[in-house]
């Protein structure tokens, strides 16, 4: 699937996406171009990067079970 970004006038903007909502979702899904979505790609980005250059930091399952365990003992009351 392809993704593109598209900076689009108000006065056609109901239009298009009267039309692009024509379609279902295995054929197109709208992304709005909101402040969140670009920030979580930024990150996302980011950590991708982390991992291709092998400087991660990774942890055991283990640790990922006890830092769960000590979460939920935290807010259980």
């Amino acid at each position: 699937m392809q993704t593109i970004h598209l900076r689009v006038n108000d006065k056609i903007f109901k239009n298009l996406m009267w039309f692009l909502g024509r379609f279902n979702k295995e054929e197109i899904q709208l992304i709005m171009g909101n402040n969140e979505f670009l920030s979580i790609q930024e990150y996302l980005i980011k950590e991708l990067e982390k991992i291709e250059t092998g400087t991660s930091e990774f942890i055991s399952i283990d640790q990922l079970e006890n830092e769960l365990e000590n979460t939920i003992q935290k807010y259980e009351g």
